[in-house]
């Protein structure tokens, strides 16, 4: 098969993916032209009674649970149908923020409903790409022949697909509507890849991790263009960059080699890691400055180039750099070489997610034994009749508390009367650590003044939740 992309967007019952859940999938295939292949793909996905949506999540998207359960497939059968149906071999998988958004409740819906939380995502030819970061790149370094829309009070550079959608004449007729963001996100894919065509194919290349590693390393260090989100919306999100150490799982820790180490170069471990991990309010405080350290995850296809590519069209001038400063800086990170240690130190040791007990919840803290993986094919493979007797004797513990979820989500038929308590029990304490701040968003909601559109999503969002409280409360 030759390669296609399939584009896709989620509305979502909240932000946090260990916890929320994908309420709308849109999406449509096309070929490496992006011309449009088969029909596109538009679904609801049934919320289920163990959870409370965010009321501010819901009236940004405006659907609501009801609609869900009205229309929508179980979590079960839209997992069955994205891994057989849509991310087929040879798909590039593109979305907007993806990455760091949509593409990690895919993982988790994944994991809670027995498929491979990864495979999806590199196997068999798949790969995944992401937009958000190509407009970073493209707009500071190649922005010729596309009109970019900036903020008129302050006028910081906006990049919302919303807003570069209008800006370019790309129909968007519901913003936050998975199928109409989807098609505006062809439709600035489409203008990227008509007016920048060399940069657009450059970074499509550079989503394969290998071929980051070859211009981000440690073996040959050298400084790099870098447009991420975490860089300053003054130079267009994109800087020079340079290797500075190891990272966990196999990743780089890079310096912005835009700001003079000098300040931070004799700092102790624990002064650097109190500023690298300081809170938002301490961030905002008068006279922080930020250690310019960030991870570059080689599967998350960042988007890298060479230096050379600041030769051409006054990319220099574009990002506010120049060698010299970048040659100082580099110098100076190399003569000091036990700072690179303390943030290698630093990276290793912190704790990337908050511990939990939920099962949900535990998608990264190690990977599936080997000999586990033929239960598992078991199963998602198993109908309700066969689950009720199925008790696998799994060696991974969290897919014991996993399975009694995944039964009780989709083949509720299948509980025995002791797990119906347990489930129920589970139920009732996840929905009452939810309560307090689900109360408060209510009636802050419910004391600004709705539209009645927006009044309407609040009221079905009350009935919902008086459904499926525990009698008690």
């Amino acid at each position: 098969m030759s390669k296609t992309f399939f584009f896709y967007d989620l509305e979502t019952s909240g932000l946090n993916p260990r916890d929320s859940r994908i309420m709308q999938f849109a999406g449509q295939r096309t070929d490496l032209e992006l011309n449009k292949i088969g029909n596109p793909v538009n679904l609801m996905v049934r919320m289920t009674d163990d959870t409370l949506p965010s009321p501010e999540a819901l009236m940004v998207t405006g659907i609501t649970p009801q609609q869900t359960i009205e229309s929508g497939y179980s979590e079960a059968e839209f997992a069955r149908m994205l891994i057989n149906e849509i991310f087929i071999p040879d798909t590039i998988v593109v979305g907007y923020n993806n990455i760091r958004f949509d593409d990690e409740f895919i993982r988790h819906l994944l994991w809670r409903n027995f498929f491979d939380p990864y495979e999806w995502s590199y196997k068999d030819g798949r790969s995944r790409w992401d937009i958000l970061d190509i407009v970073r790149m493209t707009r500071a370094l190649r922005p010729e022949g596309i009109n970019w829309p900036v903020d008129p009070k302050s006028g910081v550079a906006i990049n919302t697909l919303e807003s570069i959608a209008k800006e370019n004449g790309v129909d968007h007729l519901k913003a936050h509507d998975a199928m109409s963001d989807v098609e505006a996100l062809i439709g600035v894919a489409k203008i990227i890849h008509e007016k920048q065509p060399q940069l657009f194919d450059y970074l499509l290349r550079m989503r394969d991790k290998n071929e980051v590693k070859k211009l981000v390393n440690l073996d040959n260090k050298q400084p790099f263009v870098y447009a991420s989100g975490r860089y300053d919306s003054s130079y267009n999100k994109t800087t020079v960059a340079f290797p500075l150490t190891s990272g966990k799982n196999g990743n780089i820790i890079v310096y912005d080699l835009r700001y003079d180490p000098t300040p931070f170069l004799k700092m102790s471990s624990g002064d650097l890691a109190k500023k690298i991990f300081a809170k938002w309010e301490e961030r905002q405080a008068d006279g922080f400055v930020p250690i310019p350290v960030k991870d570059l995850q080689y599967n998350r296809a960042p988007a890298v180039a060479p230096v050379g590519v600041l030769t051409q069209n006054d990319g220099w001038q574009k990002i506010a750099l120049d060698e010299a400063t970048i040659s100082k800086h580099r110098d100076l990170l190399v003569a000091n070489p036990t700072f690179a240690e303390n943030i290698r130190s630093i990276f290793e040791n912190r704790e990337e997610y908050k511990k939990s007990s939920d099962p949900e919840a535990q998608l990264y803290d190690s990977f599936v034994p080997d000999t586990d993986k033929i239960r598992i094919e078991a199963v998602r493979n198993a109908s309700e009749r066969d689950l009720a007797d199925f008790h696998p004797n799994f060696i991974d513990e969290r897919l014991v508390g996993l399975l009694l979820h995944y039964k009780a989500r989709n083949f509720p038929k299948s509980l025995a009367e002791e797990e119906v308590t347990v489930w129920e029990n589970w139920r009732i304490s996840h929905i009452n650590a939810q309560l307090e701040s689900f109360g408060q968003s209510m009636q802050k909601l419910a004391r600004s003044g709705l539209d009645d559109d927006k009044a309407f999503i609040l009221q079905e969002l009350q009935l919902w939740a008086e459904s499926i409280l525990p009698a008690e409360f």
